[in-house]
């Protein structure tokens, strides 16, 4: 039973692998194949699908044209934290983080509309899904670095002159960043957005003191991100792109209390191009 048990395993795990039991054609998850246990603690379900190293297609597009993306995830793979050096002559380095918040940091079922220009610019623009998930590093030293990675409205474009997508297109844009904490949270002081109270119970006398202004008035400011999508891998029969991406955003401010460390993202992700909008 031991050994079977051992093998039902082995097999659950090689087909969530990204590239394990490759043949040369696609290996995209099928994770509707798995049941619950053979996933579960498995990190199966934070995996992106991607598409064999062999594939190199491309996907023919019309001007003035638009189409839908859909089945858009995600992975993180690298993270770092821009660190301000101790010697103001010295120039900030992003120091890498291990991560604390384990298999749960993936973006997925992410929907995005494709627009092609007359001139051939693509714009990619991210509409709905699982586009948010609150991650923590954990820098060398041992501070800890929370963040609210996401890609909220991403809008990125492409230079002029594409009839296809292929593993040259690449998309840069911004996106939005929520307030890691929502308007509703209480710190241990009881202060919040929208309710709580407005200043350290303990110091009534402080409250218009400026050392203390910045924890007393809570606010969940919209932060500002840049990313870069870059396609490496077309598969012109299936519609689907991979590649990697690079995302650079502010971390948290706790609610506005402290100021925000710049925090880059690298990993991979996957798409798949269904029909024309």
């Amino acid at each position: 039973m031991k050994f079977r048990a051992l093998v039902a395993a082995f097999v659950a795990l090689c087909l969530g692998m990204l590239t394990a039991c490759s043949d040369g054609t696609n290996t995209v998850v099928n994770r509707d194949q798995l049941t619950y246990d053979e996933i579960l603690n498995t990190g199966l379900a934070n995996k992106c699908p991607q598409i064999s190293e062999f594939t190199r297609g491309n996907i023919p597009i019309e001007k003035g044209a638009s189409y839908v993306v859909t089945d858009i995830c995600l992975e993180p793979q690298e993270y770092f934290v821009k660190e301000e050096p101790l010697n103001k002559r010295d120039v900030a380095e992003y120091v890498p983080g291990k991560l604390l918040t384990r298999s749960t940091t993936s973006l997925e079922q992410i929907s995005a509309t494709l627009k092609v220009s007359a001139d051939g610019a693509l714009t990619f623009i991210e509409e709905d899904g699982i586009d948010f998930q609150p991650i923590t590093v954990q820098l060398p030293g041992g501070e800890q670095v929370p963040f609210f990675f996401t890609m909220k409205g991403f809008t990125g474009t492409t230079e002029a002159g594409f009839t296809s997508i292929n593993s040259s297109t690449d998309f840069e844009g911004d996106f939005k960043v929520p307030s890691y904490r929502g308007a509703g949270f209480l710190d241990p002081k009881g202060r919040g957005v929208v309710t709580g109270y407005d200043n350290a119970v303990a110091l009534p006398a402080g409250t218009d003191n400026k050392a203390f202004a910045r924890a007393n008035v809570k606010a969940t400011e919209l932060g500002k991100g840049s990313m870069s999508l870059q396609i490496t891998k077309v598969d012109g029969a299936t519609g689907e792109i991979a590649g990697v991406f690079e995302s650079e955003q502010p971390s948290d401010t706790d609610l506005g209390a402290k100021d925000p460390v710049d925090v880059k993202v690298r990993g991979i992700f996957y798409g798949r191009i269904e029909s024309r909008a």
